[in-house]
């Protein structure tokens, strides 16, 4: 329908697609004042590298991360060879790590299997760990200009408004109609510079709450000249989130504190922890407490601080209950370990923990 509209306006899908990947271009040589490292980057490593960090993480957040990153590990071989410990370190407080999991295993991968020289071709890059359609489409475009459309949020949303697609960007459907679409109209000669452009435009011109009077494509702009640019994407779901309740008990002995790695596949996997017990539901402080002398097997101790904090990750609700509880001697706990704060600041531990260490440890 909407094409069958397009095309009574006198312009046909197609080449509206065309006219505006020329625009886009001309856009991004002229006008597009986005700066970041990595752009125009051709070697196939640091672009890995920035787009596994961008995953659900914001440019301003990830751009220190990344800079640290190439400084410690400047080439794959580096990474390959690195401590997991000094790696997952490094990437404490950003989030989502599986992604440093991945980064490793393909890393060591491409080190070892490859000689260090990064696959080039799409379906190669494809089939690295940690790699989906968008980040294989990103490293082949720009390392190597092959012609294969990124699509991401940001491409997403523009692509939605500028066609007006109100098929779910999050549906079967929607993602194979979007898909193509992208395909269609990228231009081949210029994948990788239309494919960054597009990404930058969506980060700066055609946001969730668009500067539609600076877009120099609202001429034409299905949804925008509708009054539609507030109600497009369009998705079907909404993600409920798990809650969880997390209580930790940061046990210290004079300078040290019982420490665990966690280990299961759960969420920080690999990160470290304090002295765990997870309930189901919030529980009183005196239920924890005798819990906490029940699984630790401690009896005698001082709780000198009790208090609640909250954090939502993409999937989970986490409610947090800490008690700081001093003890006297030493005790040994299965699963755990007497740590040194010295020794705890060379340890990766999930955000909220860490800070907790530099509020009421250090």
């Amino acid at each position: 329908m909407k094409k069958q509209r397009a095309e009574k306006e006198g312009i046909s899908e197609e080449k509206s697609g065309a006219l505006f990947a020329g625009e886009l271009l001309r856009w991004n040589r002229y006008d597009n004042g986005r700066q970041m490292p990595w752009k125009g980057e051709k070697d196939p490593y640091k672009i890995w590298l920035s787009e596994i960090m961008l995953q659900q993480t914001r440019v301003e957040q990830g751009l220190k991360y990344y800079q640290n990153f190439l400084s410690a590990f400047p080439d794959v071989h580096s990474l390959a060879g690195a401590p997991d410990e000094k790696v997952f370190k490094l990437w404490e407080g950003l989030g989502y790590y599986s992604r440093c999991r991945n980064l490793l295993q393909t890393a060591r991968y491409i080190s070892g299997e490859l000689n260090g020289v990064f696959p080039q071709t799409y379906q190669e890059i494809l089939s690295l760990k940690g790699i989906g359609s968008y980040t294989a489409a990103a490293i082949a475009s720009f390392a190597y200009n092959l012609p294969y459309a990124v699509l991401d949020g940001n491409v997403f949303r523009v692509l939605a408004r500028i066609f007006d697609k109100e098929t779910p960007i999050d549906s079967t459907a929607g993602k194979k109609e979007f898909a193509a679409l992208a395909q269609r109209i990228l231009p081949a000669e210029n994948a990788g510079e239309y494919n960054q452009a597009i990404m930058d435009f969506g980060a700066t011109v055609c946001k969730p709450l668009p500067v539609c009077q600076d877009c120099f494509f609202n001429a034409s702009c299905l949804a925008y000249r509708a009054g539609k640019t507030q109600l497009l994407p369009v998705k079907e779901k909404q993600t409920r989130l798990k809650e969880r309740w997390l209580n930790f008990f940061l046990v210290r002995c004079g300078n040290e504190v019982l420490v665990q790695q966690r280990t299961g596949k759960d969420v920080w996997q690999g990160l470290h922890q304090f002295f765990l017990i997870e309930t189901e539901k919030a529980k009183k402080a005196k239920t924890l407490l005798s819990l906490f002398q029940q699984e630790s097997g401690i009896n005698e101790y001082a709780v000198q601080e009790e208090w609640k904090e909250t954090q939502v990750l993409s999937h989970q609700r986490i409610h947090f209950c800490f008690f700081l509880a001093q003890v006297k001697r030493k005790k040994n706990v299965a699963g755990y370990q007497w740590m040194s704060l010295a020794q705890m600041q060379q340890l990766a531990f999930p955000k909220t923990l860490k800070q907790i260490i530099q509020t009421h440890l250090v």
